[in-house]
């Protein structure tokens, strides 16, 4: 899945409208998630009609079980030819351990094992509601760096975060953690965030140190697509360009 491109979340009802609103990108290759409503409503034929078209895939669908189903689950989702796969962070150690074990045995021989994520807290989350819902002992931003540094524990290649704390992972994980940020929207001032409470334009999260960024509604319901894709993706590549270049120069 190449870093370069932004992810595009394909949150749509049915595989027929997905697949209209894919072909309007012609002849580009794109990084693309599938999340739960997608696959759910269309199976796993989603997935190869649009890997068979050149596209690269996230599945985004978050297992959180017990150890050996998460493991088991992995293990068939392995087969299916995605790039990326996730889970939550809070289902704990043995069972992201689980998952990248199920992972590996199920990647078909000579395939790519899949990149595995995890999922730390969701970016409609607030401190509010951590502290409500979660009855959370520590704030935001201990809770999140607590389960980054239980998912490297765990051998998972990286985090879902948002892009407010990418760079602070990364600062207590290390640079090589992959740290991958929706609550992208392409203007700060009136952008309408939906239901994300923790959001960044995508030369911010470039900034700020996310490696891939997730976007959905700000593309999937824009009037043109593939032109306010386009101002995403030469934002996000300008973002990425200084961060490297002050890289190199530091």
């Amino acid at each position: 899945m190449k870093k370069e491109l932004p992810i595009i979340a394909l949150d749509f009802e049915d595989a027929y409208e997905a697949m209209a609103f894919v072909k309007k990108f012609e002849y580009q290759q794109l990084n693309l998630k599938i999340g739960m409503e997608l696959y759910y409503a269309s199976g796993p034929q989603i997935i190869q009609d649009l890997t068979e078209m050149g596209h690269e895939i996230f599945l985004d669908l978050k297992l959180y079980d017990i150890p050996n189903t998460v493991e088991r689950s992995m293990m068939a989702l392995a087969k299916k030819g995605v790039s990326m796969i996730n889970v939550h962070a809070i289902g704990g150690k043995h069972m992201m351990e689980a998952a990248m074990n199920g992972l590996v045995r199920g990647t078909r021989l000579g395939a790519k094992t899949p990149l595995l994520i995890a999922v730390t807290q969701l970016t409609s989350t607030t401190p509010e509601m951590l502290e409500r819902d979660q009855l959370s002992r520590v704030g935001m931003q201990e809770n999140i760096l607590h389960l980054a540094n239980l998912t490297q524990e765990a051998g998972l290649n990286g985090v879902v975060c948002s892009p407010l704390e990418a760079g602070l992972i990364k600062e207590h994980v290390g640079d090589n953690f992959l740290t991958v940020t929706p609550g992208i929207r392409l203007q700060q001032g009136n952008v309408r965030k939906d239901d994300q409470k923790r959001i960044a334009t995508p030369f911010n999260a470039a900034e700020l140190g996310s490696d891939y960024i997730v976007v959905g509604r700000p593309i999937t319901r824009a009037e043109n697509p593939v032109a306010t894709y386009e101002s995403i993706l030469a934002d996000w590549q300008a973002g990425r360009l200084k961060k490297n270049t002050e890289g190199k120069l530091g």
